[in-house]
């Protein structure tokens, strides 16, 4: 769990121990998206083409067919809602040509970010042994996205968009039980387990906090619940940190 503003530290247990991000992953994909709109290599209402690449990222996806398109703002949005694995290869081919070139931009800016332990491989998250991060790293991931892109990073906060005449509901559930939660991103492989990003800001307090690789959905929201209610409430104090033993997982 981290403070925003001061970018404490204020409780942390086995921070840089190696995980599978699995769709936290996405996390870096729009924090280049963005970077590149306000670079202006992307127009929000520039189309992209699904490619039969893309097509075939299961299982979220948007499902329109390769050769079709959609626009950057359906993909963002589709991103953060539906975790569209199709809208982040499509994103990964435009700014880097290939999941695989693509997956080295995401690495270097982690590493510029300073999630030193950071490697990305794909755009998605989907499984690949050697693309591994930290709960530390993630923080630092989530904090970099809201002071870097403000504007952009409410769009975390969405819990539906409308696409094709669709309805979409988000994954995020911890948005629709928890007030002052307004992000960012869940996650989840089987080698992984189930991962989530939380934002949130309570009595004066704004953080970003990281639960890894949890056995279910529940376990995993109501961790941070708890967690969000010892960091957010009035008397909180700074917890003692346990970095435990970093360890390399593998994919089971």
């Amino acid at each position: 769990m981290v403070d925003v503003h001061s970018g404490q530290v204020l409780g942390a247990s086995n921070q840089d121990e190696l995980n599978y991000p699995a769709s936290l992953t996405k996390m870096m994909t729009l924090y280049l998206a963005f970077e590149a709109l306000h670079q202006g290599r992307l127009k929000w209402d520039q189309k992209l083409t699904m490619s039969e690449n893309a097509e075939s990222k299961e299982p979220f996806k948007f499902a329109i067919g390769a050769g079709r398109k959609v626009t950057v703002r359906e993909a963002v949005e589709g991103i953060v809602v539906l975790s569209a694995n199709d809208a982040a290869v499509a994103i990964s081919e435009q700014l880097g040509g290939s999941e695989e070139s693509f997956g080295k931009m995401m690495t270097a800016k982690a590493h510029q970010l300073g999630m030193s332990k950071t490697v990305f491989k794909n755009p998605s998250g989907l499984p690949d042994p050697e693309q591994v991060t930290t709960a530390h790293d993630m923080a630092t991931l989530g904090v970099a996205l809201m002071r870097d892109f403000p504007e952009e990073f409410k769009l975390f906060s969405l819990r539906g968009m409308k696409f094709r005449g669709m309805k979409l509901r988000g994954h995020n559930n911890l948005m629709y039980r928890y007030a002052g939660a307004d992000g960012i991103k869940t996650g989840y492989t089987d080698a992984s387990g189930y991962n989530l990003v939380t934002s949130a800001s309570k009595n004066g307090r704004r953080v970003v906090g990281v639960v890894m690789g949890e056995k279910t959905a529940q376990i995993r929201d109501d961790k941070m619940a708890s967690l969000l209610d010892m960091y957010l409430a009035p008397t909180a104090k700074t917890a003692t940190v346990s970095t435990g033993t970093p360890k390399q997982t593998s994919a089971n």
